[in-house]
């Protein structure tokens, strides 16, 4: 019976050491939808890898970031993107980064969130008011920090962001994100850019507003889209 019990309580801790770690990978991409037959498969839950004979330096290298991002736009910013999509070396790695331009006096980058990253950013030039809120289960408290030259700030993944330059000359920052492809929902774009549009009863009882209103902001959404 001893011996039973002592083969029991071993079978038992394999089997909870089994189920603490297995786990599904995390998605590297908006969705990737199962398909039977994997001739009609077009790529996986990420990028298919080169064959490791056929790597150089050059998949690792990328250059430009030097270079500043035109903020000549309605958001007053520019983000220039380093992932996997443009540096292929970044596969299976887990991180990539960010240059972000801001105009003066206002220039942001608007609320957004990544769904599949943190985010570490460190302003190089100039003054940022930035920010997140957190999940409705801490009721979406708001942390804020006014940030100057070598100053630092994380943003969680998957929580809501934002930064703004409220200095009078232009803004920089670098940022680092915990995925080679964190992706980016931008609030205001998704909800009232989307295509096809979200209902705008919908909208309206969500966000308190008057129909009108709501249908106004769609169509001025929808135009920056065209």
């Amino acid at each position: 019976m001893k011996g039973f019990g002592f083969l029991s309580t071993l079978l038992i801790l394999a089997l909870a050491s089994s189920i603490a770690s297995a786990y599904d990978p995390s998605p590297l991409q908006d969705f990737c939808v199962a398909i039977d037959d994997p001739k009609q498969a077009l790529f996986v839950n990420g990028k298919f890898c080169k064959n490791p004979m056929q790597v150089n330096a050059n998949d690792f290298f990328f250059k430009g970031l030097n270079i500043p991002g035109n903020t000549i736009n309605p958001q007053g910013s520019n983000v220039t993107t380093v992932n996997v999509d443009n540096l292929k070396g970044l596969n299976t790695l887990g991180i990539s980064l960010v240059r972000i331009d801001y105009a003066p006096n206002g220039g942001q980058n608007p609320p957004h969130t990544h769904p599949r990253g943190t985010e570490i950013l460190v302003v190089l030039e100039g003054t940022l008011y930035v920010g997140f809120v957190s999940s409705n289960q801490d009721n979406n408290r708001l942390f804020t920090k006014i940030l100057n030259k070598g100053d630092v700030f994380v943003f969680p993944i998957g929580q809501i962001h934002f930064q703004v330059n409220i200095g009078h000359t232009p803004a920089v920052a670098f940022a680092g994100l915990s995925s080679q492809n964190a992706g980016v929902i931008t609030i205001a774009n998704t909800v009232f850019g989307s295509d096809p549009s979200i209902y705008p009863d919908v909208l309206a009882k969500a966000f308190k507003l008057n129909k009108n209103i709501v249908i106004d902001l769609q169509k001025k959404f929808l135009a920056e889209r065209s």
